[in-house]
């Protein structure tokens, strides 16, 4: 218990660094999961090609790459940025790629006769897809998309090695400082509980309030 009360204020500096990581990284990854899920199954054939392309990357590639990919690879192209913004890019485009497929199933499910009723009345396929597909779809991707944050904030560990402060990142220090490394990571493990618990608990009030009924 000692570890946690002698360095509390170590402990919630890394606790806070992985809420902001997870929850940036979870914005970026969720507008950018709609935009390449709309891109999946737009009519226009080179929007399709760049969707699947984007899927196909970054889900089969290392999320450690990526990292590399990102702090190495973008500053030699002269975008120098916060070691902080180079992970939220690396998560949220990796993290965007399993978000574009959970949209895309849930747009699957939704009975083609609804798009074709709207095309009917006018709508073109942007507004199809805002105010009526997507409408249906999300009540049945709530769960799924719940599920991939979680995951996004348990990836959100690997930023520690690129110099961004985070919880996991803290053991060194208290390493260090010579405190037992099984208490040590038992509290960062209670950390990362509590941030997924309260994914959880916030996905399941709207998957009860707006999902499907069972």
């Amino acid at each position: 218990m000692d570890v946690l009360t002698k360095n509390f204020s170590l402990y919630g500096e890394g606790f806070l660094g992985t809420v902001e990581l997870t929850l940036y990284a979870s914005l970026l990854a969720l507008a950018l999961g709609f935009v390449m899920a709309s891109f999946r199954v737009a009519p226009v054939r080179s929007l399709r090609a760049l969707g699947t392309v984007w899927v196909t990357v970054l889900r089969n590639t290392p999320l450690t790459l990526l990292f590399f990919a990102v702090v190495l690879g973008l500053p030699r192209f002269g975008l120098v940025l916060p070691f902080q913004l180079f992970a939220v890019l690396a998560l949220g485009c990796y993290t965007s790629a399993f978000i574009c497929e959970v949209l895309r199933s849930g747009i699957n499910t939704v009975p083609t006769g609804q798009g074709e009723a709207a095309r009917s009345l006018g709508m073109g396929f942007g507004r199809t897809l805002g105010a009526v597909v997507l409408p249906q779809a999300f009540r049945t991707v709530i769960p799924p998309i719940g599920s991939t944050l979680i995951a996004l904030a348990k990836n959100s560990a690997i930023a520690g090695a690129f110099s961004v402060t985070e919880l996991l990142g803290t053991y060194k220090s208290l390493s260090e400082m010579g405190y037992s490394i099984i208490w040590t990571f038992v509290w960062i493990a209670v950390g990362y509980l509590i941030i997924t618990l309260s994914i959880s608990a916030l996905f399941t009030v709207m998957e009860k309030r707006w999902g499907t009924a069972r």
